[in-house]
Protein backbone atom coordinates (compact mmCIF):
# COMPACT_ATOMS: atom_id res chain seq x y z
CA UNK A 1 0.00 0.00 0.00
CA UNK A 2 1.28 3.46 -0.88
CA UNK A 3 1.97 5.85 1.93
CA UNK A 4 -0.50 8.75 2.09
CA UNK A 5 1.88 11.37 0.55
CA UNK A 6 2.82 9.01 -2.28
CA UNK A 7 -0.82 8.18 -2.97
CA UNK A 8 -1.68 11.85 -3.10
CA UNK A 9 1.17 12.46 -5.57
CA UNK A 10 -0.07 9.67 -7.87
CA UNK A 11 -3.59 11.09 -7.72
CA UNK A 12 -2.32 14.49 -8.81
CA UNK A 13 -0.42 12.93 -11.72
CA UNK A 14 -3.47 10.99 -12.87
CA UNK A 15 -5.65 14.08 -12.67
CA UNK A 16 -3.14 15.99 -14.76
CA UNK A 17 -3.06 13.27 -17.41
CA UNK A 18 -6.85 13.20 -17.58
CA UNK A 19 -7.12 16.97 -18.00
CA UNK A 20 -4.46 17.09 -20.70
CA UNK A 21 -5.87 14.20 -22.73
CA UNK A 22 -7.00 15.02 -26.26
CA UNK A 23 -10.79 15.21 -26.65
CA UNK A 24 -12.19 12.15 -28.33
CA UNK A 25 -13.58 12.72 -31.85
CA UNK A 26 -17.33 12.51 -32.24
CA UNK A 27 -18.68 9.17 -33.43
CA UNK A 28 -20.45 9.91 -36.75
CA UNK A 29 -22.60 6.82 -36.25
CA UNK A 30 -24.04 7.57 -32.83
CA UNK A 31 -27.13 9.49 -31.80
CA UNK A 32 -29.70 11.37 -33.88
CA UNK A 33 -27.03 12.95 -36.07
CA UNK A 34 -25.66 9.70 -37.52
CA UNK A 35 -24.54 9.95 -41.13
CA UNK A 36 -25.91 7.84 -43.97
CA UNK A 37 -22.67 5.91 -44.50
CA UNK A 38 -23.21 4.29 -41.11
CA UNK A 39 -26.00 2.12 -42.54
CA UNK A 40 -25.56 -1.15 -44.42
CA UNK A 41 -28.00 -2.64 -46.95
CA UNK A 42 -30.86 -4.61 -45.40
CA UNK A 43 -32.63 -5.69 -48.61
CA UNK A 44 -31.75 -7.72 -51.67
CA UNK A 45 -29.99 -5.84 -54.46
CA UNK A 46 -33.06 -6.05 -56.69
CA UNK A 47 -35.15 -4.12 -54.15
CA UNK A 48 -32.90 -1.06 -54.34
CA UNK A 49 -32.79 -1.16 -58.12
CA UNK A 50 -36.59 -1.46 -58.19
CA UNK A 51 -36.91 1.68 -56.07
CA UNK A 52 -34.73 3.60 -58.51
CA UNK A 53 -36.85 2.38 -61.40
CA UNK A 54 -40.07 3.31 -59.61
CA UNK A 55 -38.72 6.78 -58.97
CA UNK A 56 -38.23 7.37 -62.69
CA UNK A 57 -41.66 5.89 -63.38
CA UNK A 58 -43.12 8.94 -61.62
CA UNK A 59 -41.44 11.12 -64.26
CA UNK A 60 -42.38 8.92 -67.22
CA UNK A 61 -45.73 9.45 -68.93
CA UNK A 62 -45.54 5.98 -70.49
CA UNK A 63 -45.00 4.16 -67.17
CA UNK A 64 -47.55 2.63 -64.83
CA UNK A 65 -49.07 5.60 -62.94
CA UNK A 66 -49.33 3.46 -59.81
CA UNK A 67 -45.61 2.67 -59.80
CA UNK A 68 -44.43 4.93 -56.99
CA UNK A 69 -41.22 4.62 -54.97
CA UNK A 70 -41.37 3.92 -51.25
CA UNK A 71 -40.51 7.26 -49.71
CA UNK A 72 -39.76 7.89 -46.05
CA UNK A 73 -42.08 10.42 -44.42
CA UNK A 74 -39.49 13.22 -44.55
CA UNK A 75 -37.73 12.28 -47.79
CA UNK A 76 -35.78 15.16 -49.28
CA UNK A 77 -34.60 15.74 -52.84
CA UNK A 78 -31.63 17.93 -53.73
CA UNK A 79 -30.86 18.75 -57.38
CA UNK A 80 -27.58 20.54 -57.95
CA UNK A 81 -27.29 23.57 -60.29
CA UNK A 82 -28.30 24.36 -62.88
CA UNK A 83 -31.34 22.63 -61.33
CA UNK A 84 -33.26 24.11 -58.42
CA UNK A 85 -31.60 22.65 -55.30
CA UNK A 86 -34.33 21.55 -52.85
CA UNK A 87 -37.08 20.22 -55.14
CA UNK A 88 -38.83 17.90 -52.73
CA UNK A 89 -39.34 17.69 -48.97
CA UNK A 90 -41.72 15.20 -47.43
CA UNK A 91 -43.40 12.19 -49.03
CA UNK A 92 -46.64 13.79 -50.21
CA UNK A 93 -45.09 17.04 -51.38
CA UNK A 94 -42.38 15.28 -53.40
CA UNK A 95 -44.96 13.14 -55.20
CA UNK A 96 -47.11 16.23 -55.78
CA UNK A 97 -44.22 18.17 -57.29
CA UNK A 98 -43.51 15.33 -59.72
CA UNK A 99 -47.17 15.26 -60.76
CA UNK A 100 -47.00 18.99 -61.50
CA UNK A 101 -43.81 18.56 -63.54
CA UNK A 102 -45.29 15.68 -65.53
CA UNK A 103 -48.44 17.70 -66.19
CA UNK A 104 -46.28 20.55 -67.50
CA UNK A 105 -44.35 18.16 -69.76
CA UNK A 106 -46.98 15.48 -70.52
CA UNK A 107 -44.94 13.65 -73.16
CA UNK A 108 -41.88 13.14 -70.98
CA UNK A 109 -40.46 9.62 -70.90
CA UNK A 110 -37.36 8.04 -69.38
CA UNK A 111 -36.36 5.50 -72.04
CA UNK A 112 -32.70 5.19 -71.04
CA UNK A 113 -32.15 3.84 -67.52
CA UNK A 114 -29.15 2.19 -65.93
CA UNK A 115 -29.65 1.67 -62.18
CA UNK A 116 -27.12 -0.19 -60.05
CA UNK A 117 -26.77 -1.13 -56.41
CA UNK A 118 -23.79 -0.50 -54.12
CA UNK A 119 -22.74 -1.74 -50.70
CA UNK A 120 -22.23 1.77 -49.33
CA UNK A 121 -24.67 4.65 -49.26
CA UNK A 122 -26.17 5.80 -51.48
CA UNK A 123 -27.19 2.21 -52.21
CA UNK A 124 -28.89 2.89 -55.58
CA UNK A 125 -27.35 5.05 -58.32
CA UNK A 126 -28.79 5.65 -61.77
CA UNK A 127 -27.61 7.16 -65.01
CA UNK A 128 -30.63 7.96 -67.15
CA UNK A 129 -31.78 10.16 -69.99
CA UNK A 130 -35.17 11.84 -69.88
CA UNK A 131 -36.83 12.53 -73.22
CA UNK A 132 -38.62 15.86 -73.57
CA UNK A 133 -40.42 15.80 -76.93
CA UNK A 134 -37.52 14.06 -78.61
CA UNK A 135 -34.75 15.93 -76.82
CA UNK A 136 -32.63 13.90 -74.43
CA UNK A 137 -31.63 15.13 -70.98
CA UNK A 138 -28.94 12.98 -69.29
CA UNK A 139 -29.07 12.88 -65.49
CA UNK A 140 -27.03 11.18 -62.77
CA UNK A 141 -29.09 10.41 -59.64
CA UNK A 142 -28.46 8.74 -56.27
CA UNK A 143 -30.82 7.27 -53.68
CA UNK A 144 -30.20 6.94 -49.94
CA UNK A 145 -32.23 4.45 -47.88
CA UNK A 146 -33.11 3.70 -44.26
CA UNK A 147 -33.17 0.24 -42.69
CA UNK A 148 -36.80 -0.28 -43.78
CA UNK A 149 -35.81 0.18 -47.42
CA UNK A 150 -37.50 3.58 -47.72
CA UNK A 151 -35.86 6.33 -49.77
CA UNK A 152 -34.76 9.08 -47.41
CA UNK A 153 -32.73 11.29 -49.76
CA UNK A 154 -32.58 11.78 -53.52
CA UNK A 155 -29.67 13.67 -55.06
CA UNK A 156 -29.36 14.59 -58.73
CA UNK A 157 -26.87 16.17 -61.09
CA UNK A 158 -26.97 17.18 -64.72
CA UNK A 159 -24.82 14.69 -66.60
CA UNK A 160 -22.93 17.46 -68.36
CA UNK A 161 -19.23 18.37 -68.27
CA UNK A 162 -18.46 20.30 -65.10
CA UNK A 163 -21.75 19.45 -63.38
CA UNK A 164 -21.09 15.96 -62.02
CA UNK A 165 -19.64 15.38 -58.53
CA UNK A 166 -17.04 13.00 -59.96
CA UNK A 167 -15.08 12.33 -63.12
CA UNK A 168 -17.80 10.76 -65.23
CA UNK A 169 -15.28 8.85 -67.33
CA UNK A 170 -12.81 7.65 -64.68
CA UNK A 171 -15.40 7.10 -61.93
CA UNK A 172 -18.79 6.71 -63.66
CA UNK A 173 -20.57 5.48 -60.51
CA UNK A 174 -19.04 7.89 -58.00
CA UNK A 175 -17.19 5.27 -55.98
CA UNK A 176 -14.11 7.29 -55.09
CA UNK A 177 -13.79 8.87 -51.64
CA UNK A 178 -13.75 12.51 -52.77
CA UNK A 179 -17.21 12.58 -54.39
CA UNK A 180 -18.93 15.88 -53.64
CA UNK A 181 -22.35 14.57 -52.59
CA UNK A 182 -24.57 16.11 -49.93
CA UNK A 183 -26.32 12.94 -48.76
CA UNK A 184 -23.33 11.75 -46.73
CA UNK A 185 -23.15 15.08 -44.86
CA UNK A 186 -26.76 15.43 -43.70
CA UNK A 187 -27.13 14.48 -40.02
CA UNK A 188 -29.85 11.94 -39.26
CA UNK A 189 -29.77 10.00 -42.51
CA UNK A 190 -27.67 7.35 -40.77
CA UNK A 191 -30.23 6.53 -38.09
CA UNK A 192 -32.34 3.41 -38.51
CA UNK A 193 -35.32 5.40 -39.84
CA UNK A 194 -33.13 7.96 -41.64
CA UNK A 195 -35.19 10.83 -40.29
CA UNK A 196 -33.63 14.27 -40.49
CA UNK A 197 -34.37 17.15 -38.13
CA UNK A 198 -33.54 20.45 -39.89
CA UNK A 199 -33.84 22.37 -36.62
CA UNK A 200 -32.09 19.85 -34.37
CA UNK A 201 -28.73 20.34 -32.69
CA UNK A 202 -26.84 17.92 -35.00
CA UNK A 203 -28.05 19.86 -38.05
CA UNK A 204 -27.17 23.22 -36.49
CA UNK A 205 -23.71 21.97 -35.63
CA UNK A 206 -23.13 20.57 -39.12
CA UNK A 207 -24.45 23.77 -40.70
CA UNK A 208 -21.88 25.82 -38.83
CA UNK A 209 -19.06 24.07 -40.68
CA UNK A 210 -20.73 23.15 -43.98
CA UNK A 211 -22.36 25.84 -46.15
CA UNK A 212 -24.25 23.26 -48.23
CA UNK A 213 -25.83 21.72 -45.14
CA UNK A 214 -26.73 25.21 -43.92
CA UNK A 215 -28.37 26.00 -47.26
CA UNK A 216 -30.30 22.73 -47.23
CA UNK A 217 -31.55 23.33 -43.70
CA UNK A 218 -32.65 26.89 -44.50
CA UNK A 219 -34.58 25.79 -47.60
CA UNK A 220 -36.53 23.17 -45.67
CA UNK A 221 -37.93 25.96 -43.49
CA UNK A 222 -39.65 27.59 -46.49
CA UNK A 223 -39.84 25.04 -49.29
CA UNK A 224 -42.10 26.88 -51.72
CA UNK A 225 -40.45 30.23 -51.13
CA UNK A 226 -36.99 28.76 -51.73
CA UNK A 227 -38.19 26.81 -54.78
CA UNK A 228 -39.82 29.89 -56.33
CA UNK A 229 -36.70 31.96 -55.74
CA UNK A 230 -34.50 29.29 -57.34
CA UNK A 231 -36.87 28.97 -60.30
CA UNK A 232 -36.90 32.71 -60.95
CA UNK A 233 -33.11 32.85 -60.73
CA UNK A 234 -32.63 29.90 -63.10
CA UNK A 235 -33.70 31.80 -66.20
CA UNK A 236 -35.32 30.67 -69.43
CA UNK A 237 -32.29 28.65 -70.50
CA UNK A 238 -32.53 26.23 -67.55
CA UNK A 239 -33.14 23.15 -69.67
CA UNK A 240 -30.67 24.22 -72.33
CA UNK A 241 -27.93 24.34 -69.69
CA UNK A 242 -29.05 21.33 -67.67
CA UNK A 243 -29.70 19.05 -70.63
CA UNK A 244 -26.96 20.26 -72.96
CA UNK A 245 -29.34 21.41 -75.72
Amino acid sequence: MLARPAAAFVAVLLAGCASSAEPQPEDPCSGPGALSTCLAPTLADEAYIDQGQRYFDTLDASADPDSDPTYAELVARWEWPPWLLLTGYGRELTLAVDEVVLAAFPRTTVPVRDCRVFGEQPFARCRVSLDYDGQGCPIYEEFTFNDAGEITFVEAWSDQPGSLPMDGDADPWAEEEDVGRLSTRIPGLGTADGRIDPEGEPMRTAAERDADVADFSARTQDFWGAWSEAYDAAGDDLFARGCGW
